[in-house]
């Protein structure tokens, strides 16, 4: 008797413990460790940018000048979906599932329209891949960006999707969606830093 008492207090006591410092979700860890990788391969893109513009012949004289009106637009577009995306999560950690559709879903029309500007940019742009070596540069980094917008809008769209489920997110479970945010505001950092590279240096 004394000693089932005693495995029983024991296995109380481990329970308690447990709830009390439950076990590190990795799951951030894992993210943040898959963007900075994503970011050494933006800034070796950017160094090979930087040093075709120091040292290739004729570079220099490669540069077209930009549309700035355009890019501008979509630059203000996404940064401010980055700000549109917080809400979400926001509301979610009131356990309002409404309003995180509700702005989840207007940052994913934020996402798609930056990729149709930057489309249409690239449709009447005055070179194409294989004009320079600036123009080749210009479209691997701004068509590798695109790809990664394209990936955050796919993740933004499976939140909204799992959020039709009942309590699928709550104040308590919304992994998915912090998962979804950080992603698009690493994918604005990076915009950010192609607008100043390409069209304003």
């Amino acid at each position: 008797m004394t000693t089932t008492t005693s495995t029983h207090l024991t296995t109380t006591t481990i329970a308690t413990t447990e709830h009390q410092h439950p076990h590190p979700d990795h799951r951030i860890l894992g993210l943040y460790m898959f963007l900075i990788a994503e970011g050494m391969i933006f800034v070796g893109l950017f160094v090979a940018y930087f040093t075709f513009r120091a040292v290739a012949p004729g570079m220099q004289g490669d540069l077209p000048k930009l549309e700035l009106m355009l890019p501008g637009i979509n630059t203000i577009i996404l940064v401010s979906s980055s700000f549109v995306m917080n809400r979400g999560q926001s509301a979610i950690k009131k356990n309002d599932t409404k309003g995180l559709q509700f702005w989840f879903g207007l940052t994913a029309l934020m996402g798609a329209t930056f990729l149709v500007g930057q489309m249409y940019e690239y449709f009447h742009l005055e070179f194409g891949l294989k004009s320079s070596l600036f123009a080749s540069t210009f479209y691997v980094l701004t068509g590798f960006h695109g790809l990664h917008v394209c990936f955050g809008l796919i993740l933004t769209l499976g939140v909204l999707w799992r959020s039709r489920t009942p309590e699928h997110y709550s104040e308590h479970s919304h992994f998915g969606v912090e998962a979804a945010e950080i992603y698009w505001h690493f994918v604005d950092v990076i915009w950010i830093l192609l607008f100043v590279i390409l069209y304003l240096l």
